[in-house]
């Protein structure tokens, strides 16, 4: 089910938008907000509850007598409440009523409503084809025999470290224990060694049911899950204590805050509470690289997704006027996300897709193309934009390592893969690529901001992200297989483009300044 970023972890693992000036206002609650729509004199019937039990947010002021009357008109047409995040005005609600979500739109203080999947989860999980490339034996040892005093015993294999300048700033600084990354994904293994040193506990949670479990364990992945948010959580700040790998930000503490259910979806109901928690849990940068299902981009004008991106709006804006920087992966498909029209053929992933045609200006990739969300492009070994990456002149805000097929952007020696090594569940390492690991690079940087202005806003920590990026030009032609045809058109210049955005983020100008 999880095809490259087809199945929503942004990640490809080979076999051998920003808007500084987005207001963080949230809708103000109506005054008049004392009856709702359908509510009749006389005994109304009771609505239909022979359909799908189907999960649904329903989105409205943040007012006590909006938000009492909104839950009322809930309960009549036919839901239950899950849980409800009046500070931001999302409800989250299961119904069996098919009409549900068009009866309780015309509910007065209701702004949006909409389901968050088109069927009741799947019993069954499809084959991920994202296994990551597991470290052997023999490759551990190879590296071990070279890396320098200072280096951890898999750092050798890092390219990534030094394309950054993570290898510098690590001389300066490893980060603030003060300053937490919260990690939105599939779970996280905290008792990987690389990552049982930094792990945060208190700012850990599990989401997946769209309110928070707080059981001890309930953010790490069972074996049958996903190890993305293990790799991911380990590029951040896996530890510099003489093992494995090194983080971009090794010093700093990491959260784990599960989203993803056991068969891959990340739904609008958990990423909310993702946000919600790490708002109010003292994180200071989120992860997030991933796309929510089960649309890849969600229209405005369709009032289902419309209702989707209200709350993820609603959740990350409120997460960002708590001080959180969130930072999220571009993409896998090569789209431009700036152009006219776009071809999605993957949605929706939870029952059948159909090949739609839309209007990216219009239909939304979140929380990617949120307002106030750090867009991150993946380049490869070689500098280059990876093939695979999404790009787009006024999305794409800063660029970082992702990695590449090794045949396409080959590292210098002593590394071996183009690829990203990290973290894996239960004490191995991996190699993995997608831009779901280039965005916890500027995740890391983004830390070590923190740490060096603790007191900066979000809005600062991101105007820094951008000033302090190593700019770089557009390839002219972009021809990444070398077949003599150009695979993408990169617009702008070298201060600024749709590939690379502001430039490369670099790890030493965020502790140097």
């Amino acid at each position: 089910m999880a095809h490259l970023r087809s199945g929503r972890r942004r990640v490809l693992a080979l076999t051998a938008g920003l808007a500084l000036t987005a207001s963080l206002a949230l809708p103000a609650a109506s005054a008049s907000a004392t009856t709702e729509a359908g509510r009749g004199t006389g005994a109304a019937a009771a609505p239909a509850a022979d359909g799908p039990a189907l999960t649904y947010v329903v989105n409205s002021g943040t007012g006590r007598s909006t938000a009492d009357s909104v839950k009322r008109a809930i309960v009549r047409a036919g839901g239950t409440m899950v849980t409800s995040y009046d500070r931001i005005g999302v409800t989250v609600v299961t119904s069996k009523n098919p009409a549900f979500a068009t009866t309780v739109r015309k509910a007065r203080g209701v702004s949006s409503a909409g389901a968050t999947r088109t069927a009741p989860l799947p019993a069954q999980s499809t084959t991920d084809t994202d296994t990551p490339k597991v470290l052997s034996a023999k490759e551990v040892a190879a590296a071990t025999a070279k890396k320098t005093a200072a280096q951890d015993p898999l750092e050798p294999l890092q390219w990534d470290l030094p394309a950054i300048k993570a290898d510098k700033a690590h001389e300066k600084t490893l980060g603030s224990r003060a300053v937490t990354v919260a990690v939105i994904d599939t779970g996280v293994d905290d008792t990987h060694p690389d990552i049982a040193p930094n792990f945060d506990r208190k700012a850990s949670v599990n989401c997946v049911g769209g309110k928070p479990n707080t059981a001890d364990g309930a953010w790490r992945p069972s074996a049958a899950e996903s190890p993305h948010g293990t790799h991911v959580a380990g590029e951040i700040a896996a530890a510099k204590n003489g093992i494995g790998v090194t983080g971009v930000a090794p010093g700093v503490k990491v959260a784990g805050i599960k989203v993803a259910t056991t068969e891959g979806f990340f739904y609008t109901e958990a990423v909310v509470c993702g946000f919600v928690w790490a708002a109010e849990h003292g994180v200071d940068v989120t992860n997030n690289s991933y796309y929510t299902d089960p649309w890849y981009f969600n229209c405005t004008t369709d009032p289902d997704q419309k209702a989707l991106v209200d709350a993820i709006t609603r959740a990350s804006r409120y997460a960002e006027s708590k001080g959180t920087v969130n930072v999220a992966a571009a993409g896998n498909e090569s789209y431009d996300l700036a152009s006219d029209s776009i071809t999605d053929p993957s949605s929706p992933n939870d029952t059948t897709p159909g090949s739609r045609d839309i209007d990216p200006s219009k239909c939304f990739d979140i929380p990617t193309q949120l307002p106030g969300v750090v867009t991150v492009a993946s380049t490869g070994a070689k500098g280059l934009k990876s093939s695979f990456s999404n790009y787009g002149r006024g999305i794409i805000d800063i660029a970082g390592p992702g990695g590449d097929s090794t045949s396409l952007q080959p590292p210098q020696a002593p590394a071996t893969s183009g690829l990203i090594l990290g973290p894996l569940p239960g004490g191995s390492w991996g190699y993995m690529a997608g831009t779901s690991m280039a965005s916890p690079h500027v995740a890391g940087v983004a830390a070590l901001i923190k740490s060096r202005h603790p007191h900066a806003s979000a809005a600062v920590v991101k105007a820094l992200l951008l000033a302090e990026a190593d700019a770089t030009a557009c390839p002219d032609p972009y021809d990444i297989d070398g077949d003599g045809t150009a695979d993408a058109v990169c617009q702008g210049g070298k201060q600024y483009n749709g590939f690379y955005g502001a430039g490369l983020v670099d790890a030493l100008d965020a502790v140097r300044w």
